[in-house]
């Protein structure tokens, strides 16, 4: 009977102890997350500040605690490895996405801000945590890679499964194309020019900064960098000349250059009495006045 009033005892002051650190314990996260609230900081430096307290205070709370129940266990380190062993059994995910959360800090295939692509989902990092990482949504069912306004939170061992595709790492701009086609009677050549001088008007202007990310960027990976400056293609589709512009853009502003560039053509065009846009439509074409001689059409009187 004293024994087990001894053992209620004990189980209640190891309870009591538990309390008391768990709410010392929030108390300090609380103050330092005001004190970092009250110091100027950039939102990305609050941000890691807030999260190392946080890591941090939990890392603590579960150390002191386990230590107070496990105080006193008879073959502790039997029981210890038998726990882990269940653990590692039973808690394998979150134990992979720990390791991939580590894996995201060493070798850093994104961090907070960038834009990524994993496994057809596409957004903007906005948190990383112990198990999963967090992106601002964009693309689906909204046009050019805008924001969605869904918050998608995906495991962190995903990087161990899944390719990544990084927008923003080292170099914030993509390239972008956009198709113009025109009817086969139009001048292409003339349009082919008024549509070089549109996207040349918007050719970025780097600076030597930029520049010289751009130069350790090829020097880091197995890059063979071709030519910065926009350019015009040109091909042949079913329904006209087809003239596409490549140019770099932002990697966040692509729509809003998109349509600069597209309210621009459609003006310049417009004043054009020889280019018209092409689309989809059917016409005769009636060889002996529209053919040439050399292909089969009748030689015409001179």
């Amino acid at each position: 009977m004293g024994q087990h009033l001894l053992s209620l005892e004990n189980t209640l002051l190891k309870t009591i102890a538990s309390i008391i650190v768990i709410v010392a314990l929030l108390l300090v996260r609380k103050a330092l997350n005001r004190f970092i609230v009250s110091r100027d900081l950039s939102s990305s430096n609050a941000y890691f500040w807030h999260k190392i307290v946080s890591y941090s205070t939990v890392s603590l709370m579960v150390i002191i605690v386990g230590g107070i129940w496990l105080y006193g266990i008879k073959n502790l380190a039997t029981f210890l490895g038998l726990l882990s062993a269940g653990l590692a059994v039973a808690l394998r995910e979150p134990i992979v996405d720990i390791v991939g959360w580590l894996f995201i800090l060493a070798k850093h295939p994104f961090t907070l801000g960038d834009r990524i692509e994993i496994d057809a989902m596409q957004g903007d990092v906005i948190d990383i945590g112990p198990l999963y990482f967090s992106v601002m949504e964009i693309g689906r069912w909204v046009d050019a890679e805008q924001s969605t306004g869904r918050i998608i939170h995906i495991p962190n061992n995903w990087v161990f499964t899944s390719s990544i595709a990084n927008y923003t790492q080292q170099f914030p701009y993509i390239w972008d194309e956009i198709p113009v086609t025109v009817t086969f009677e139009s001048n292409w050549e003339k349009a082919k020019d008024v549509l070089t001088k549109i996207i040349a008007d918007h050719a970025i202007a780097f600076t030597e900064m930029e520049e010289r990310e751009v130069r350790e960027l090829a020097t880091s990976y197995y890059i063979k960098l071709g030519s910065l400056t926009p350019t015009v293609y040109t091909s042949v589709v079913d329904s006209g000349v087809q003239l596409t512009m490549r140019y770099l853009t932002p990697a966040r502003q692509r729509r809003d250059w998109g349509q600069q560039i597209w309210e621009e053509v459609l003006r310049a065009f417009a004043s054009e009495d020889d280019i018209d846009l092409a689309y989809n439509t059917q016409r005769v074409f009636y060889n002996p006045s529209e053919g040439k001689p050399g292909a089969g059409a009748p030689k015409r009187p001179e």
